[in-house]
Protein backbone atom coordinates (compact mmCIF):
# COMPACT_ATOMS: atom_id res chain seq x y z
CA UNK A 1 0.00 0.00 0.00
CA UNK A 2 1.74 3.24 -1.01
CA UNK A 3 0.47 6.57 -1.66
CA UNK A 4 1.27 10.07 -1.12
CA UNK A 5 0.30 12.68 1.62
CA UNK A 6 0.36 16.29 1.46
CA UNK A 7 -1.69 19.00 2.70
CA UNK A 8 -1.81 23.09 3.06
CA UNK A 9 -1.69 23.94 -0.60
CA UNK A 10 -3.63 26.92 0.10
CA UNK A 11 -4.33 28.01 -3.51
CA UNK A 12 -5.08 32.23 -3.53
CA UNK A 13 -2.93 32.77 -1.33
CA UNK A 14 -2.52 36.37 -0.85
CA UNK A 15 1.37 37.62 -0.25
CA UNK A 16 0.90 41.29 1.03
CA UNK A 17 4.55 42.20 0.43
CA UNK A 18 5.16 41.16 -2.94
CA UNK A 19 4.45 43.30 -5.80
CA UNK A 20 1.71 42.36 -8.80
CA UNK A 21 4.77 40.40 -10.64
CA UNK A 22 5.50 38.31 -7.67
CA UNK A 23 2.28 37.31 -6.32
CA UNK A 24 0.87 36.27 -9.68
CA UNK A 25 4.81 34.03 -10.03
CA UNK A 26 4.05 32.72 -6.61
CA UNK A 27 0.41 31.93 -6.87
CA UNK A 28 0.93 30.20 -9.74
CA UNK A 29 3.47 28.00 -8.49
CA UNK A 30 0.80 26.61 -6.13
CA UNK A 31 -1.13 25.30 -9.02
CA UNK A 32 2.21 23.93 -10.13
CA UNK A 33 3.16 22.01 -7.40
CA UNK A 34 -0.05 19.96 -8.08
CA UNK A 35 1.40 18.92 -11.02
CA UNK A 36 4.94 18.09 -9.59
CA UNK A 37 2.75 16.10 -7.25
CA UNK A 38 0.71 14.44 -9.57
CA UNK A 39 3.74 13.05 -11.74
CA UNK A 40 5.90 12.27 -8.41
CA UNK A 41 2.97 9.81 -7.49
CA UNK A 42 2.63 8.17 -11.00
CA UNK A 43 6.34 7.63 -11.09
CA UNK A 44 5.97 6.13 -7.75
CA UNK A 45 3.69 3.79 -8.57
CA UNK A 46 1.39 5.45 -5.80
CA UNK A 47 -2.16 5.77 -7.28
CA UNK A 48 -3.75 7.91 -3.86
CA UNK A 49 -2.90 11.49 -3.13
CA UNK A 50 -3.89 12.08 0.44
CA UNK A 51 -4.91 16.00 1.12
CA UNK A 52 -4.98 16.88 4.49
CA UNK A 53 -6.56 20.30 4.39
CA UNK A 54 -6.61 23.51 3.15
CA UNK A 55 -6.05 22.90 -0.33
CA UNK A 56 -7.86 26.23 -0.59
CA UNK A 57 -6.37 29.72 1.20
CA UNK A 58 -9.99 31.33 1.95
CA UNK A 59 -13.44 30.16 2.44
CA UNK A 60 -14.79 31.85 -0.11
CA UNK A 61 -12.65 31.56 -3.53
CA UNK A 62 -13.43 33.27 -6.55
CA UNK A 63 -14.77 30.42 -8.96
CA UNK A 64 -11.84 30.63 -10.81
CA UNK A 65 -9.28 29.56 -7.90
CA UNK A 66 -12.23 27.41 -6.90
CA UNK A 67 -11.92 25.41 -10.02
CA UNK A 68 -8.29 25.37 -10.85
CA UNK A 69 -6.44 23.20 -8.89
CA UNK A 70 -9.51 20.47 -9.40
CA UNK A 71 -8.83 20.73 -13.37
CA UNK A 72 -5.05 20.17 -12.27
CA UNK A 73 -6.25 16.83 -10.26
CA UNK A 74 -8.12 16.33 -13.61
CA UNK A 75 -5.16 15.68 -15.54
CA UNK A 76 -3.96 12.76 -13.71
CA UNK A 77 -7.13 10.51 -14.17
CA UNK A 78 -4.94 7.16 -13.11
CA UNK A 79 -4.59 8.88 -9.29
CA UNK A 80 -7.43 9.17 -7.01
CA UNK A 81 -6.85 12.59 -5.09
CA UNK A 82 -8.84 12.21 -1.79
CA UNK A 83 -9.61 15.97 0.10
CA UNK A 84 -10.83 16.94 3.07
CA UNK A 85 -11.75 20.54 4.68
CA UNK A 86 -9.13 22.61 6.91
CA UNK A 87 -9.25 25.65 8.92
CA UNK A 88 -8.80 27.78 5.63
CA UNK A 89 -11.39 26.29 3.66
CA UNK A 90 -14.07 24.73 6.04
CA UNK A 91 -16.98 23.04 4.68
CA UNK A 92 -19.77 25.83 5.69
CA UNK A 93 -22.57 25.68 4.89
CA UNK A 94 -23.07 26.97 1.43
CA UNK A 95 -19.47 27.28 1.59
CA UNK A 96 -16.68 26.25 -1.54
CA UNK A 97 -16.99 22.61 -0.84
CA UNK A 98 -21.27 22.47 -2.25
CA UNK A 99 -20.32 25.17 -4.98
CA UNK A 100 -17.69 22.15 -5.78
CA UNK A 101 -20.28 19.42 -5.53
CA UNK A 102 -22.72 21.36 -7.61
CA UNK A 103 -20.09 22.06 -10.64
CA UNK A 104 -19.12 18.38 -10.38
CA UNK A 105 -16.30 16.88 -9.56
CA UNK A 106 -13.53 14.40 -11.91
CA UNK A 107 -13.81 10.60 -11.55
CA UNK A 108 -10.19 10.30 -10.18
CA UNK A 109 -11.54 13.75 -7.21
CA UNK A 110 -13.11 13.19 -3.91
CA UNK A 111 -14.39 15.31 -1.31
CA UNK A 112 -14.90 13.76 2.20
CA UNK A 113 -17.47 15.52 4.00
CA UNK A 114 -18.59 13.70 6.76
CA UNK A 115 -16.40 11.53 9.21
CA UNK A 116 -17.82 8.37 7.58
CA UNK A 117 -15.13 5.41 7.14
CA UNK A 118 -14.31 4.86 3.01
CA UNK A 119 -12.87 2.55 1.63
CA UNK A 120 -9.59 3.16 -0.66
CA UNK A 121 -8.30 0.07 -2.05
CA UNK A 122 -7.77 -3.82 -2.06
CA UNK A 123 -4.29 -5.24 -1.88
CA UNK A 124 -2.82 -7.98 -3.78
CA UNK A 125 -3.61 -10.40 -0.56
CA UNK A 126 -6.80 -8.87 0.17
CA UNK A 127 -6.58 -6.84 2.73
CA UNK A 128 -8.13 -4.10 2.38
CA UNK A 129 -7.01 -0.09 3.32
CA UNK A 130 -9.87 2.33 4.52
CA UNK A 131 -9.51 5.87 4.95
CA UNK A 132 -10.93 7.68 8.48
CA UNK A 133 -11.47 11.21 7.60
CA UNK A 134 -11.42 14.17 10.07
CA UNK A 135 -13.77 16.97 8.47
CA UNK A 136 -13.71 20.68 9.76
CA UNK A 137 -17.17 22.23 9.18
CA UNK A 138 -15.92 26.13 10.93
CA UNK A 139 -12.64 27.11 10.87
CA UNK A 140 -11.91 26.78 14.38
CA UNK A 141 -13.81 23.53 16.00
CA UNK A 142 -13.72 22.97 19.95
CA UNK A 143 -12.51 19.31 20.92
CA UNK A 144 -10.89 16.78 18.59
CA UNK A 145 -11.57 16.50 15.01
CA UNK A 146 -10.36 12.92 15.23
CA UNK A 147 -12.19 11.55 18.06
CA UNK A 148 -14.17 9.90 16.12
CA UNK A 149 -11.70 7.49 14.88
CA UNK A 150 -11.33 5.90 17.59
CA UNK A 151 -14.69 3.99 17.28
CA UNK A 152 -14.81 4.18 13.84
CA UNK A 153 -15.44 0.57 12.19
CA UNK A 154 -13.35 -1.12 9.39
CA UNK A 155 -13.56 -4.83 8.86
CA UNK A 156 -11.21 -6.61 10.37
CA UNK A 157 -7.39 -6.95 9.08
CA UNK A 158 -7.79 -3.62 7.07
CA UNK A 159 -5.27 -1.13 6.74
CA UNK A 160 -6.63 2.00 8.61
CA UNK A 161 -5.50 5.62 7.20
CA UNK A 162 -6.53 8.79 9.08
CA UNK A 163 -6.46 12.02 7.19
CA UNK A 164 -7.35 15.18 9.57
CA UNK A 165 -6.28 18.95 9.51
CA UNK A 166 -5.47 20.32 13.15
CA UNK A 167 -2.53 20.95 15.72
CA UNK A 168 -1.09 17.98 18.11
CA UNK A 169 -2.20 18.53 21.53
CA UNK A 170 2.00 18.96 23.40
CA UNK A 171 3.55 19.03 20.36
CA UNK A 172 4.03 22.73 19.40
CA UNK A 173 0.80 23.35 19.89
CA UNK A 174 -0.71 26.78 21.77
CA UNK A 175 -1.41 25.96 25.25
CA UNK A 176 -4.12 29.07 25.20
CA UNK A 177 -5.48 27.41 22.63
CA UNK A 178 -8.90 24.84 22.38
CA UNK A 179 -9.26 24.98 18.52
CA UNK A 180 -8.69 21.69 16.22
CA UNK A 181 -6.23 20.17 19.06
CA UNK A 182 -5.54 16.52 17.91
CA UNK A 183 -4.63 13.72 21.01
CA UNK A 184 -0.77 13.07 20.51
CA UNK A 185 -1.66 9.14 20.87
CA UNK A 186 -4.75 9.19 18.42
CA UNK A 187 -2.53 6.51 16.12
CA UNK A 188 -2.71 4.31 18.43
CA UNK A 189 -5.93 4.62 20.26
CA UNK A 190 -8.19 4.18 16.93
CA UNK A 191 -5.55 1.97 15.39
CA UNK A 192 -4.27 3.69 12.25
CA UNK A 193 -1.60 2.62 10.37
CA UNK A 194 -0.86 6.36 9.76
CA UNK A 195 -2.50 9.39 10.32
CA UNK A 196 -1.81 12.27 7.62
CA UNK A 197 -2.01 15.83 8.97
CA UNK A 198 -2.35 19.09 7.84
CA UNK A 199 -1.92 22.64 9.31
CA UNK A 200 1.85 23.01 10.11
CA UNK A 201 3.50 24.37 7.18
CA UNK A 202 6.85 22.90 8.06
CA UNK A 203 7.37 18.61 7.47
CA UNK A 204 7.46 17.16 11.05
CA UNK A 205 6.72 13.69 12.38
CA UNK A 206 4.47 14.31 15.04
CA UNK A 207 4.78 10.01 16.05
CA UNK A 208 5.89 7.11 13.99
CA UNK A 209 2.61 6.58 12.83
CA UNK A 210 1.58 10.61 12.73
CA UNK A 211 2.88 12.90 10.16
CA UNK A 212 2.62 16.62 8.72
CA UNK A 213 3.64 16.87 5.08
CA UNK A 214 3.71 20.51 5.25
CA UNK A 215 2.80 22.81 2.57
CA UNK A 216 4.20 21.47 -0.92
CA UNK A 217 5.32 25.23 -2.15
CA UNK A 218 7.08 27.35 0.64
CA UNK A 219 4.67 30.24 1.76
CA UNK A 220 7.19 32.04 4.85
CA UNK A 221 10.09 33.87 6.13
CA UNK A 222 9.24 32.72 9.54
CA UNK A 223 8.57 28.88 9.73
CA UNK A 224 12.45 28.24 11.00
CA UNK A 225 13.72 24.76 10.36
CA UNK A 226 12.02 22.77 7.67
CA UNK A 227 9.85 25.57 6.14
CA UNK A 228 8.31 23.56 3.48
CA UNK A 229 8.65 22.26 -0.11
CA UNK A 230 8.15 18.69 0.51
CA UNK A 231 5.59 15.65 0.15
CA UNK A 232 5.72 12.39 1.95
CA UNK A 233 5.17 8.80 0.49
CA UNK A 234 3.86 6.52 2.36
CA UNK A 235 3.74 2.51 2.38
CA UNK A 236 2.65 0.75 4.73
CA UNK A 237 2.61 -2.81 6.18
CA UNK A 238 2.27 -4.60 8.78
CA UNK A 239 5.37 -2.86 9.87
CA UNK A 240 6.10 0.69 10.83
CA UNK A 241 5.08 3.12 7.83
CA UNK A 242 8.02 3.83 5.16
CA UNK A 243 8.11 7.95 4.99
CA UNK A 244 10.22 9.01 2.38
CA UNK A 245 9.71 13.12 1.66
CA UNK A 246 10.28 14.36 -1.49
CA UNK A 247 10.48 17.81 -2.45
CA UNK A 248 8.96 19.63 -5.13
CA UNK A 249 8.69 22.94 -4.06
CA UNK A 250 10.18 25.61 -6.50
CA UNK A 251 11.01 28.81 -3.91
CA UNK A 252 13.51 28.96 -1.37
CA UNK A 253 12.17 31.74 1.67
CA UNK A 254 15.12 32.86 3.82
CA UNK A 255 15.41 35.54 6.62
CA UNK A 256 19.30 37.06 6.78
CA UNK A 257 20.79 38.87 8.84
CA UNK A 258 24.05 41.57 8.45
CA UNK A 259 25.63 44.21 10.64
CA UNK A 260 27.24 46.70 8.03
CA UNK A 261 30.09 48.42 8.88
CA UNK A 262 32.13 49.43 5.40
CA UNK A 263 32.76 47.78 2.03
CA UNK A 264 34.32 44.11 3.00
CA UNK A 265 30.98 43.60 4.94
CA UNK A 266 28.86 44.71 2.03
CA UNK A 267 30.43 42.27 -0.42
CA UNK A 268 30.58 39.23 2.02
CA UNK A 269 26.75 39.78 2.26
CA UNK A 270 26.18 40.22 -1.36
CA UNK A 271 28.10 36.77 -1.95
CA UNK A 272 25.85 35.45 0.64
CA UNK A 273 22.73 36.33 -0.68
CA UNK A 274 23.75 35.38 -4.29
CA UNK A 275 25.42 31.95 -2.91
CA UNK A 276 21.58 30.96 -1.74
CA UNK A 277 21.31 29.71 -5.14
CA UNK A 278 23.92 30.89 -7.91
CA UNK A 279 22.43 28.68 -10.30
CA UNK A 280 18.79 30.14 -10.68
CA UNK A 281 18.67 32.94 -8.19
CA UNK A 282 15.00 34.43 -9.03
CA UNK A 283 14.18 30.75 -7.20
CA UNK A 284 14.90 33.05 -3.67
CA UNK A 285 12.82 35.04 -1.62
CA UNK A 286 14.61 36.63 1.28
CA UNK A 287 13.80 38.71 4.24
CA UNK A 288 17.02 40.94 5.14
CA UNK A 289 17.66 42.64 8.38
CA UNK A 290 20.38 45.08 8.32
CA UNK A 291 21.84 47.25 10.64
CA UNK A 292 25.12 48.92 11.66
CA UNK A 293 26.77 52.11 9.74
CA UNK A 294 27.88 53.29 6.72
CA UNK A 295 29.71 56.68 5.46
CA UNK A 296 27.95 57.86 2.58
CA UNK A 297 30.00 56.29 -0.29
CA UNK A 298 29.37 53.00 1.64
CA UNK A 299 25.98 53.23 2.06
CA UNK A 300 25.69 54.26 -1.84
CA UNK A 301 27.51 50.47 -2.71
CA UNK A 302 25.23 49.16 -0.26
CA UNK A 303 22.14 50.91 -1.87
CA UNK A 304 23.70 49.98 -5.51
CA UNK A 305 24.88 46.26 -5.07
CA UNK A 306 22.48 44.92 -2.44
CA UNK A 307 19.30 46.77 -2.81
CA UNK A 308 19.26 47.21 -5.98
CA UNK A 309 21.60 44.70 -8.12
CA UNK A 310 20.69 41.82 -5.62
CA UNK A 311 17.25 43.04 -5.12
CA UNK A 312 17.02 42.85 -8.85
CA UNK A 313 18.26 39.23 -9.21
CA UNK A 314 16.13 37.88 -6.42
CA UNK A 315 12.82 36.85 -7.07
CA UNK A 316 11.89 39.04 -4.09
CA UNK A 317 14.29 41.15 -1.54
CA UNK A 318 12.51 43.03 1.54
CA UNK A 319 14.64 45.14 3.52
CA UNK A 320 14.56 46.09 6.79
CA UNK A 321 17.14 48.35 7.15
CA UNK A 322 15.42 50.86 10.45
CA UNK A 323 18.88 50.01 12.23
CA UNK A 324 21.55 51.21 9.60
CA UNK A 325 22.76 54.22 10.05
CA UNK A 326 24.00 56.80 7.54
CA UNK A 327 27.11 58.85 9.23
CA UNK A 328 28.15 61.85 7.37
CA UNK A 329 31.89 63.28 8.07
CA UNK A 330 32.80 66.89 7.80
CA UNK A 331 34.01 66.18 4.35
CA UNK A 332 30.56 65.50 3.29
CA UNK A 333 29.29 68.94 4.48
CA UNK A 334 32.27 70.59 2.47
CA UNK A 335 31.41 68.90 -0.48
CA UNK A 336 28.34 71.23 -0.16
CA UNK A 337 30.06 73.86 -1.05
CA UNK A 338 30.06 77.53 1.38
CA UNK A 339 26.25 79.10 0.45
CA UNK A 340 22.62 78.15 -1.26
CA UNK A 341 20.02 76.37 -0.09
CA UNK A 342 21.06 73.00 0.48
CA UNK A 343 24.09 74.51 2.54
CA UNK A 344 21.69 76.54 4.82
CA UNK A 345 19.23 73.22 5.04
CA UNK A 346 21.90 71.51 6.25
CA UNK A 347 24.08 73.86 8.71
CA UNK A 348 20.58 74.38 10.31
CA UNK A 349 19.94 70.88 10.38
CA UNK A 350 23.60 70.12 12.04
CA UNK A 351 22.98 72.79 14.59
CA UNK A 352 19.67 71.18 15.55
CA UNK A 353 21.49 67.06 15.81
CA UNK A 354 24.32 69.23 17.63
CA UNK A 355 21.86 70.22 20.62
CA UNK A 356 20.32 68.64 23.11
CA UNK A 357 16.57 68.54 21.83
CA UNK A 358 13.80 65.78 21.47
CA UNK A 359 14.21 65.70 17.92
CA UNK A 360 17.44 65.32 17.49
CA UNK A 361 17.62 62.45 16.28
CA UNK A 362 15.35 63.39 13.67
CA UNK A 363 17.82 65.97 12.63
CA UNK A 364 20.67 63.81 12.33
CA UNK A 365 18.93 61.61 10.35
CA UNK A 366 17.51 64.50 7.73
CA UNK A 367 20.93 65.47 7.96
CA UNK A 368 22.76 61.96 6.85
CA UNK A 369 19.36 61.83 4.23
CA UNK A 370 20.33 65.01 2.73
CA UNK A 371 23.99 64.80 2.25
CA UNK A 372 23.48 61.25 0.86
CA UNK A 373 21.04 62.66 -1.60
CA UNK A 374 23.20 65.28 -2.73
CA UNK A 375 26.04 63.31 -3.20
CA UNK A 376 24.15 60.69 -5.31
CA UNK A 377 22.64 63.73 -7.05
CA UNK A 378 26.02 65.03 -8.38
CA UNK A 379 27.43 61.63 -9.11
CA UNK A 380 24.35 60.69 -11.47
CA UNK A 381 25.21 61.64 -15.37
Amino acid sequence: MRFVHTSDWQIGKGFRFADDDTLAVLQDQRLEAIGRIGRLARDQGARLVLVAGDAWDMAAPSDRTLRQPVERMRQFPDVHWHLIPGNHDPNLTGGLWERLLRAGLPDNVHAHLSPQPVQLATGAAGREAWLLPAVLDRRHAFGDPTAGMDEAATPDGALRIGLAHGSVRSFGSDPGSAHNLIAPDRARCSGLAHLALGDWHGMVAAGERSWYSGTPEPDGFDRGGDGGGSVLLVSLDDAVPTVVPHRVGRFLWRQERAMLTGRADIDALEDRLRGIDRDDPSRVLAWLTVEGSLGLEDHAAYEDRICAGVGSALRALRIDAARLELTASPDDLASLGTAGALRDAADRLAVRASEQQPDRDIAQAALQRLLFLAAREATTP
